[in-house]
């Protein structure tokens, strides 16, 4: 018997800015019979495309989740600088949206890299998304070298499960003692730490491959994301097919 693979594809997705409607392409990395759906949205400086975005979006998929990839409208329009907050955060809505009609009953995690998690950030705490559960990769608390431009006052907001992947040697976090006391004002909220890693998940002279890179940050937020799905599948009314599948070989 073949194996059956995840399926790739991309979609449409329609983003209502204050200027008029923006298309967003949407990638998905389907699995079969998915027990939920994680929307990883890329960093500042990178698309949905990006290698490590890409390599994320397969490990999802290799442990039973449909991954979706999107890019931001100041990214569509062909421009290297995000544009206003609330246009990234009226994507994120859009884009959640579009997931949830393809999701049914499955719970749906939010996953950012860097800029893109904060973004995500911001629209559940003012309520725009809904996810069951936030995972950042690589929260930016604040500019390298910059402690005192905090951008964390909304976090204590968002009341669902909150995963904060965190290199120990991302200067966008130090000092690592406030970041700590940061997220325990937080509800449900701890930090993976990644030992030695930086705001890449990068340590010195590292010489893994960014597939390398994206597993191990997969294996950070494996325990946390099937939490979510047990939650999920053991509230009355949840969906009890999502049942974790072994790990890939």
């Amino acid at each position: 018997m073949s194996e059956v693979r995840a399926v790739e594809s991309t979609r449409t997705c329609v983003v209502e800015l204050p200027s008029g409607a923006l298309s967003l392409p949407v990638l998905r990395v389907e699995p079969p019979a998915p027990r939920a759906t994680v929307i990883l949205a890329p960093g500042a400086g990178a698309g949905a495309a990006h290698p490590f975005m890409a390599a994320m979006a397969a490990a999802i998929a290799a442990i039973g989740m449909t991954a979706v990839r999107f890019d931001f409208p100041y990214r569509v329009l062909g421009r290297r600088m995000p544009g206003p907050a609330s246009h990234s955060i009226l994507a994120w809505a859009a884009v959640f949206e579009h997931a949830r009609l393809e999701s049914g009953t499955a719970p749906i995690v939010a996953m950012g890299k860097s800029y893109g998690g904060r973004m995500a950030s911001m629209a559940a705490a003012e309520d725009t998304i809904d996810p069951d559960a936030l995972v950042y990769l690589g929260y930016p608390l604040h500019p390298p070298g910059r402690p005192e431009k905090e951008r964390a006052a909304h976090l204590p907001l968002i009341t669902v499960p909150q995963l904060f992947v965190s290199g120990s040697r991302d200067p966008f976090i130090l000092p690592a003692e406030r970041w700590d006391a940061i997220v325990e004002t937080c509800p449900a909220a701890s930090i993976a730490w990644m030992d030695g890693a930086d705001h890449s998940f990068e340590r010195s002279r590292d010489r893994r491959t960014v597939v390398d890179v994206a597993a191990s940050v997969l294996a950070a937020t494996r325990d946390f994301l099937d939490d979510v799905v047990s939650s999920q599948r053991d509230t009355p009314g949840g969906a009890a097919r999502f049942a974790r599948p072994p790990d890939p070989a």
